[in-house]
């Protein structure tokens, strides 16, 4: 996947008149830091997705092979639906004041935590090194319709700034990121809607509405895709700033405020990317190779700067919080270190991956990205279900302390909830397939046994193991958890 303010100030007061490293990890925030209001989150989850990635999307929804309106059912549902998930998890945040992953512990308890808690590492980590490779990418296409270079050299000094100024982001924390999302927003949101004007005129309303229907199979395919792209992205970082917020504060304003802030701007630029993408099959082809370069194709010499700024800032604003949330997903996995450490390790890794996207796998970018959110989005879709429903099982706020201990009221591990998260997984990549992605030519293997046609059926690339791993989680601890919250929170 895929978190300022009001009247021009920023989201929360820093704690200090002067920037500094951020000094709280996966701490239970303490009361005199708590503070600001739910509609406060509206800005920097809509910085974190005011990206023109989002108009890539729309090739990326079309290439299932749906017609327009299809499309955009698609997507804005996916989009809403998926945030709105994001707006519950946020939840969590504000009644416990702790990082998503910690409070996760309440469900698999403190050790068991630390499984979901690596595949929301894993999962961040990938995210922050897509989005840097594409800020990467997008820099040189600019610069080579410049005639200014575009090649090795140029890629390379490209990187190191975009890794410099996520890790940066990373590193210091809450307040630093606070402020880059009020200086991402107000840059990105501006230059983003110049850009949809200038390209107005490539627009082929004609050729977008005669593009053929899909058929139901494949509009869930594409579903799946834009909801594992946008909202499971984000649902395991989703507690990780509605934390700050009073627990006082209204748990109708953090579902809103952040269901609204986080799916404005991709639901707008999905739409405006479908035009794009449906007006012609050459932009739509060249998006899968370079997803924010091929987009600067189309405008005037004179806006190429701009642009390059829109796309590098946009992309930039999600990976630091990415690389934020990846930090406090390694500690709560177990590593002993301090949380700038941990953002730093991250970065390292970040990079490695960058590089690898960017110097040796170019070209193939879509391909391996859809088998990257599918086959991740399947454990996460189980995970989201299982935190959910616990969740809305606990009638009064965590218990702080035990967060932190095994021998607390929530144990060392959950068995129930780590076998649903196992049986969720397990059925989940049976139901989906990444045959454009060789390395995951495995996943399909429940589509002939249960009926569906197997891996070159007509459900073949409809996605329904996220789906399926996302009820198993939700529906099996409805069903089999409720005695053991009671007993918890009875302790």
């Amino acid at each position: 996947m895929a978190h300022q303010v009001t009247g021009g100030q920023p989201p929360y007061e820093a704690p200090t008149p002067r920037l500094a490293v951020e000094t709280n990890g996966i701490n239970v925030i303490a009361e005199g830091e708590r503070k600001g209001t739910p509609r406060q989150l509206f800005w920097p989850w809509f910085g974190a997705n005011v990206s023109v990635l989002g108009l890539s999307y729309g090739a990326f929804t079309l290439g299932f092979g749906i017609g327009f309106w299809q499309a955009v059912v698609a997507g804005v549902v996916g989009i809403i639906a998926s945030f709105a998930l994001c707006g519950l998890v946020a939840i969590a945040g504000k009644r416990g004041s702790a990082p998503t992953l910690v409070l996760s512990r309440a469900a698999f308890g403190v050790t068991g935590g630390r499984v979901p808690a690596v595949l929301s590492w894993v999962l961040t980590v990938g995210w922050e090194t897509v989005l840097t490779s594409l800020a990467t990418l997008a820099t040189a296409t600019v610069l080579t319709e410049l005639g200014w270079g575009g090649g090795t050299a140029t890629k390379v000094v490209a990187l190191l700034v975009v890794a410099a100024l996520v890790v940066a982001g990373g590193v210091l924390g809450f307040d630093l990121i606070m402020r880059m999302q009020a200086v991402i927003t107000v840059v990105t949101g501006v230059l983003t809607v110049v850009y949809l004007v200038l390209v107005l005129d490539d627009v082929d309303w004609g050729s977008v509405t005669a593009l053929p229907s899909g058929s139901a199979e494949l509009f869930i395919g594409a579903l799946v895709l834009v909801m594992t792209g946008y909202g499971f992205g984000w649902v395991n970082a989703a507690a990780d700033y509605s934390r700050y917020l009073p627990r006082t504060a209204s748990t109708r304003g953090v579902v809103g405020w952040t269901t609204f802030g986080s799916a404005l701007a991709p639901v707008l630029l999905l739409v405006f990317g479908l035009l794009l993408a449906g007006s012609s099959g050459d932009l739509s082809t060249a998006i899968s190779a370079d997803p924010i370069g091929a987009l600067a194709t189309l405008l005037p010499t004179w806006f190429l700067v701009p642009f390059a700024v829109v796309a590098v800032l946009g992309l930039v604003g999600g990976a630091v919080l990415d690389i934020y949330s990846s930090g406090l997903a390694l500690l709560a996995a177990g590593a002993r270190v301090p949380r700038p450490v941990a953002a730093s390790i991250d970065g390292v890794l970040m990079v490695l991956g960058a590089i690898w996207v960017v110097f040796l796998a170019e070209g193939t970018f879509f391909t391996q990205f859809q088998g990257f959110l599918i086959t991740l989005g399947v454990p996460v879709a189980a995970w989201c279900g299982i935190f959910l429903a616990d969740l809305l099982l606990r009638r009064r706020d965590y218990a702080e302390a035990d967060l932190y201990d095994p021998r607390g009221r929530y144990g060392a591990a959950q068995p129930v909830p780590l076998l649903l998260l196992a049986l969720g997984t397990v059925l989940g990549w049976g139901l989906v397939t990444n045959s454009y992605a060789g390395w995951l030519d495995w996943q399909g293997y429940l589509l002939g046994p249960v009926g569906l046609g197997g891996r070159d059926g007509a459900w073949a690339y409809a996605n329904l193991g996220v789906l399926v791993a996302l009820a198993v989680g939700f529906l099996g601890t409805l069903l089999l958890r409720r005695g053991a919250v009671r007993a918890q929170e009875a302790a």
